[in-house]
């Protein structure tokens, strides 16, 4: 069956139109229901925690099932179902409870169709996963703008949103091509062979410790943004700016992946994360903080999806589904649990400011860090081919 890039374009545009609307306003709808910082910070880091335990399971179940479809289907009628429910009460209790459910299945979602697009482009052969993800960046710059618009009035209207959008995307993977369960025959590999890569461990390293500063910015810039001035319309565009810097390096990253090696590309994302976090501590007015949203795209989709390519490059196909959501449990897991919650707690010490600062200070130590091991690495590779040329 011939791959009909059109469906994989449209669902990106809608996943990510949900993302807009959930990741961004989710923090100012439980500041709206009366809720303090550090319990924002709890009810966020919640998430994450139950995103440990699923992201094995909804993994292995990829791998294992007649079709990855099929697993991709189930975790969007679950999320869309969760979502309806989120909104019945405001008690902290009752959105805990919900929190885990629509965490369990909404945390899989991403990688797991990653995983199912990047089999489904190396079918085709000739296709470019960025120009498909590129789609996801402008639904979610165009939802941005128009919910944070609707999110100045009625920012409780996200829930009905959101569930509509993943209803689209439910229909949008049914046109998908079937991507087997590579383990569905019968053949197993273990889950540690993934461990014994030494290159794709370093890579998960340096992701997960830039991805700890991501998460802190994705639960408290909201919040920093209303403290600086702005309003959710203005929230909304600072939005957009970082979706439209996203641009540049999924337009041109197929000739930067063929040009540049992959610990530079990940090393230039530290450096720009560093000078995001920075900036950010250092602005006092809200327009100010729009143009420092631009280096979003240096950061983050630099991370993402250097990191599904080299997921995807590096590791047997029977883990492909387990690769991609090994990833995002440590980068949308573990890294949001430290993030939000610790973050919480350090924003009612110190202030947000503050922990911005702090936040630049551990991009910039783990890109330092990073490069002298990197280096290390080239300087012994080097010495072992001339050892080598010497003994042929």
């Amino acid at each position: 069956m011939p791959v009909n890039l059109t469906f994989f374009v449209l669902f990106y545009f809608f996943i990510y139109m949900g993302n807009a609307v959930y990741g961004t306003f989710i923090p100012l709808y439980f500041q709206n229901i009366g809720f303090t910082q550090s319990q924002i910070g709890t009810l966020l880091s919640i998430g994450p925690l139950v995103a440990i335990l699923a992201q094995p399971v909804w993994g292995t179940v990829s791998d294992r099932a007649r079709t990855k479809n099929s697993v991709l289907l189930l975790m969007i009628a679950g999320t869309c179902m969760s979502t309806l429910l989120y909104p019945l009460s405001n008690q902290f209790l009752y959105l805990t409870i919900m929190i885990c459910v629509f965490t369990f299945f909404q945390t899989s979602i991403f990688a797991v169709s990653d995983a199912v697009t990047l089999e489904a482009l190396d079918r085709r052969k000739n296709g470019n996963f960025s120009t498909i993800r590129l789609a996801g960046t402008v639904g979610f710059a165009l939802m941005s703008i128009l919910f944070g618009f609707i999110a100045q009035k009625r920012v409780d209207l996200l829930f009905n949103v959101y569930a509509m959008i993943l209803a689209v995307s439910f229909l949008l993977v049914l046109r998908f091509p079937k991507i087997a369960g590579h383990q569905s025959q019968g053949r197993k590999v273990r889950f540690r062979v993934l461990f014994r890569n030494r290159t794709l461990m370093l890579y998960m390293a340096i992701s997960f410790v830039l991805h700890i500063t991501l998460m802190y910015y994705y639960t408290f810039f909201p919040l920093y943004f209303k403290q600086l001035g702005g309003d959710s319309y203005w929230l909304g565009w600072s939005m957009v700016i970082s979706s439209l810097s996203e641009f540049p390096f999924l337009l041109f990253s197929k000739k930067i992946f063929q040009r540049v090696k992959v610990p530079y590309i990940l090393l230039g994302a530290g450096v720009a994360a560093s000078i995001r976090w920075l900036l950010f501590s250092a602005v006092d007015n809200p327009f100010w903080a729009l143009p420092v949203q631009a280096f979003h795209g240096l950061f983050f989709i630099v991370l993402s999806v250097t990191m599904a390519n080299v997921i995807n490059r590096e590791v047997p196909d029977e883990l492909k589904a387990s690769g991609q959501t090994f990833n995002a449990l440590l980068s949308m897991g573990v890294a949001r649990i430290i993030g939000s919650f610790a973050g919480g707690l350090a924003s009612e010490a110190f202030g947000i400011r503050r922990v911005f600062f702090y936040n630049f200070v551990l991009a910039l130590l783990c890109t330092a860090l990073f490069a002298v091991i990197f280096w290390m690495q080239s300087v012994q590779t080097k010495k072992s081919l001339e050892h080598q040329g010497i003994s042929g």
